[in-house]
This record gives structure tokens, sequence and C-alpha cells, in this order.
């Protein structure tokens, strides 16, 4: 599953931290250049190109849907 977010600012990208920690599968963070990251990892946040929207990839669609929905 996949789902496409524009992060606009470091409050989002902790929210995504935050609510993927809270998850028992993976949640990668993909960036436009090709860059992934884990969602449970700051410092691989930090690292992510966040000038165009990143992709949310996971393998279950609930837990997706949690990290996506923290953004809201």
């Amino acid at each position: 599953m996949v789902k496409q977010v524009k992060i606009s600012n470091f409050s989002e990208v902790k929210s995504i931290m935050n609510a993927a920690t809270k998850c028992r599968d993976e949640i990668g963070v993909h960036d436009m250049k090709g860059s992934i990251a884990d969602a449970k990892s700051i410092l691989g946040l930090m690292s992510l190109d966040y000038t165009k929207p990143v992709l949310l990839v996971s393998e279950n669609e609930a837990e997706l849907e949690r990290v996506y929905n923290a953004l809201n």
C-alpha cells in the first residue's frame, strides 16, 4: 500500500515518526530522489528531501492509514 503526502514542516515529520513507532509492521518513507527511510527513525526521516511529496509505504493497510491520518 502507498500513500502520497506533502510534508511542510518538522512537526509533521515528528507526527509520522510518533505514529509509526506504535505500528508493529514496517512503514517506509520514500522521497522523489529515491531515498528510503524507516518511518520509526528520526535520523532517517531527517535525511529525506521534502521539497516534493513523499510516499508512505507499508504492507499493512490499517497501520499505513494510522500514520497517514496522524498528519491531519
